[in-house]
């Protein structure tokens, strides 16, 4: 029986992609065992053989849930700068 892993794209370098899992654990995969182009803040959900293996290659990306992180994001930064009267830092 196959199930699938939920993680999100947390950061992107050169080679590696991090990854953070439903739990927050992350993970540093190299970005070409993904079968998928990359970006920041992407859902991908990760095939899981019968092993416990994850297929990393067969990545299947979220677009729905990537947007909806996305809004609540901006929502949440939208709300901190309404509380940050601004002003405390001089340079």
């Amino acid at each position: 029986m196959s199930t699938e892993q939920r993680y999100a794209v947390d950061r992107l370098d050169a080679a590696t992609a991090v990854l953070i899992d439903e739990h927050g654990n992350t993970i540093a995969i190299p970005k070409n065992r993904l079968g998928v182009a990359l970006e920041e803040g992407m859902i991908l959900f990760i095939p899981i053989d019968s092993s416990g293996t994850p297929n990393w290659y067969e990545a299947r990306v979220d677009q729905e849930a990537a947007e909806e992180a996305r809004k609540e994001a901006r929502k949440t930064l939208d709300e901190l700068k309404e509380r940050d009267p601004g002003g405390d830092v001089k340079l």
